[in-house]
């Protein structure tokens, strides 16, 4: 038919130009994932790793057993344990200021919020070197020794504006009718941000904790600086590659990652459901 057309008008017609089935920005995208995970991938397939000495980095075979001797080490637990602590208390903690902060600014205009967004960001974006220093010389200023409290303080000093800025977002989002309709029908203050406006904002609190939980377990230069004699996961793992890490090493980070896991497609999950 085509040809047809062509031959009548006296037209030759163009050939169709051939067009990639996967567009540039999904390829990207699928090599960025991929880079991420092949650490977790290679952490978790080392976790099965029978080996015979101290160093775990050549495959040797197969096993399960390092699953059942995951608490071999007491000062592997112990770590472990702070690192747990700390954690949730940083989201906890954070979780309530940073969802409080995060709800004044995205509501509401006063006094020194431009100098609050400046202080917020500049938190996010300040080399950890320097928030360690400068923590370490307030701590050593006021005669408080370096501890759990002090890890905690720090952590929560560093991850209340990440949790700010995702409460903040949400809050732009909202509409103000609700809350008015809600308040129409008879509902104070109280009742309004109970039943209406906290359901609307749990799915990025609890994103912003999530966030604060990741980071706190992951830190590692603010903890060197602020943590004393206090251990924690990833300074154990430090202090132990001088010798060879022990695979309950990467049996415990596999334990972590797929609690984190869970503990995201719970929210998705949760957050559908409400939506």
């Amino acid at each position: 038919m085509s040809a047809t057309v062509a031959e009548s008008t006296g037209r030759t017609a163009a050939p169709r130009r051939w067009r990639p089935r996967i567009s540039l920005g999904k390829l990207f995208t699928w090599a960025v994932l991929v880079w991420l995970f092949v650490p977790i991938v290679g952490m978790i397939a080392f976790s099965f790793n029978d080996i015979s000495g101290r160093q775990n980095v050549t495959w040797q075979g197969f096993t399960l057993k390092w699953y059942g001797q995951a608490f071999a080490y007491p000062d592997l637990n112990q770590a472990l344990l702070n690192t747990l602590v700390i954690g949730c208390s940083t989201m906890l903690v954070s979780g309530i200021a940073g969802s409080l902060l995060g709800l004044a600014m995205g509501r509401y205009r006063f006094r020194g919020q431009q100098v609050s967004n400046l202080v917020m960001f500049a938190a996010i974006s300040a080399p950890e070197v320097v928030i360690g220093a400068a923590l370490l010389s307030l701590f050593l200023t006021v005669n408080l020794t370096t501890g759990l409290a002090t890890v905690i303080i720090a952590h929560v000093m560093f991850t209340v504006s990440f949790v700010a800025i995702t409460v903040r977002a949400r809050v732009m989002t909202l509409d103000p009718k609700i809350e008015e309709a809600a308040r129409d029908l008879g509902a104070d203050s109280w009742t309004t941000f109970r039943l209406v406006t906290f359901p609307m904002l749990f799915p990025a609190i609890m994103a912003g904790g999530l966030l604060s939980f990741a980071l706190s377990v992951d830190d590692f230069i603010i903890t060197t600086f602020v943590s004393g004699d206090l251990s924690t996961f990833p300074l154990w793992i430090w202090g132990a590659t001088r010798v060879g890490i022990p695979p309950q090493v990467n049996v415990m980070g596999t334990l972590i990652f797929v609690v984190g896991v869970l503990l995201t497609i719970t929210n998705v999950v949760l957050a559908r459901r409400r939506s």
